[in-house]
C-alpha cells in the first residue's frame, strides 16, 4: 500500500474554513487554489482527506 499514491488538488478556498481545517490543508502542502500534491495512500493521508474532503479533489496517481 505504501507504493500507492494519491493526487490531491485544492479546489475550494480555505479562507472561510475552520482554523483547524485550514491548518490541515496547509500541512498537506496545499498553499494555493488548484495546486496539486502527490501523497502516499496511507491512514494518515486518508484521515486528512476525511477532515477537509469538501475542499479537495482526490484521484489515484
Amino acid at each position: 500500500m505504501a507504493d500507492k499514491m494519491l493526487k490531491i488538488t485544492l479546489v475550494k478556498s480555505p479562507i472561510g474554513a475552520v482554523p483547524k481545517n485550514r491548518a490541515v490543508v496547509e500541512a498537506m502542502g496545499l498553499r494555493k487554489l488548484h495546486k496539486t500534491v502527490l501523497m502516499p495512500d496511507n491512514e494518515a493521508t486518508r484521515g486528512m482527506i476525511q477532515k477537509v474532503g469538501y475542499m479537495l479533489k482526490v484521484e489515484e496517481a
